[in-house]
């Protein structure tokens, strides 16, 4: 062979023969650098480097780079009882061709996954191994957008290698960031800065003035907050016992219509037969007239929800 490509092929003889450029020449299709096609998807990796105890958790055999359960765990009876047989006529023929084309298709499949789970680290994923090193490897913060688009975008991951969609992130974060110096750029231009040694003090002077605008919000809302409180007791604040109470008993007493005084004297008696009652002392409850049903009721609650009494009492 050697012998006859040296003297017939690369030789004069070949020379003068065969063309430097082959005319119909077929275009190999399979797409031998890794497309859906390729033959490299059904090439072994290397085996994975982790532990005995690990190999074990996973079912993982090393040797073989299998699982004890992998994708399509039932493919192999497609084939499995098939046999070759001289008196198979061309419809069986086909038909288990056909068997072993399916066959093949799921092996390629189950490897396809296999390499999507070695590109982007699944294993250690799964074991908890690689959090450090994403950690150490990465180049800046995840936002919490990033992350959930990545969480959207997940299914697209067995169509792009794992630095692709690295890429495509990374591109997407610095497009961002140029549209963000663009309009701030643009807002530097229709204040009329054209230079960047005037952007410096024109973001001081910026930041003064929000301050400002936002101590005056939050004076305006603080005014208003208290204005709104005064005016919520103003039917009781001139009324006696008023100053007695606490705030929540303030909007207690504003919500009900009930006076301070008349509240105090009802939280009296009921505390005070509450405190009988534990003690073992039997007493009858004298409520005041004006205390209905409903009142009583709401009292009541507010009492055992501030603590005065227990809630077996109410």
């Amino acid at each position: 062979m050697e012998h006859y490509v040296s003297m017939y092929i690369h030789g004069n003889l070949g020379k003068a023969c065969i063309p430097d450029t082959i005319p119909n020449r077929v275009t190999d299709h399979t797409c031998p650098s890794g497309g859906p096609l390729s033959p490299s998807l059904t090439t072994p990796l290397p085996p994975l480097d982790i532990s005995v105890a690990e190999q074990q958790q996973l079912g993982y055999m090393p040797l073989r780079d299998d699982y004890e359960i992998e994708y399509d765990q039932d493919a192999e009876t497609l084939i499995s009882g098939l046999s070759v047989n001289y008196d198979d006529d061309d419809v069986e023929i086909e038909l288990k061709r056909a068997h072993v084309d399916m066959y093949v298709r799921k092996l390629r499949e189950r490897q396809r996954r296999k390499n999507i789970a070695r590109d982007y680290n699944l294993v250690p994923a799964f074991l908890g191994k690689d959090k450090k090193e994403r950690e150490k490897a990465a180049k800046r913060k995840i936002t919490k957008e990033e992350r959930e688009l990545r969480l959207k975008l997940r299914p697209l991951y067995q169509f792009m290698s794992c630095k692709e969609f690295d890429d495509l992130f990374e591109n997407m974060h610095k497009e961002k960031m140029l549209r963000a110096k663009i309009r701030e750029l643009q807002r530097y231009r229709r204040n009329g800065i054209t230079k960047m040694e005037e952007s410096a003090e024109y973001e001081a002077a910026r930041h003064k003035r929000e301050k400002r605008k936002e101590n005056r919000n939050s004076a305006g809302a603080k005014r208003g907050r208290e204005d709104a409180k005064d005016g919520e007791f103003a039917a009781i604040e001139n009324l006696p016992g008023f100053e007695l109470l606490s705030d929540r008993e303030k909007a207690l007493c504003s919500s009900l219509n009930l006076s301070p005084a008349r509240y105090v004297t009802a939280k009296t008696i009921i505390i005070k037969d509450h405190l009988q009652k534990r003690q073992g002392i039997p007493s009858k409850s004298r409520l005041p007239s004006y205390l209905d049903k409903v009142l009583k009721k709401r009292i009541l609650n507010f009492l055992t929800e501030s603590g005065w009494i227990s809630r077996d009492a109410s």
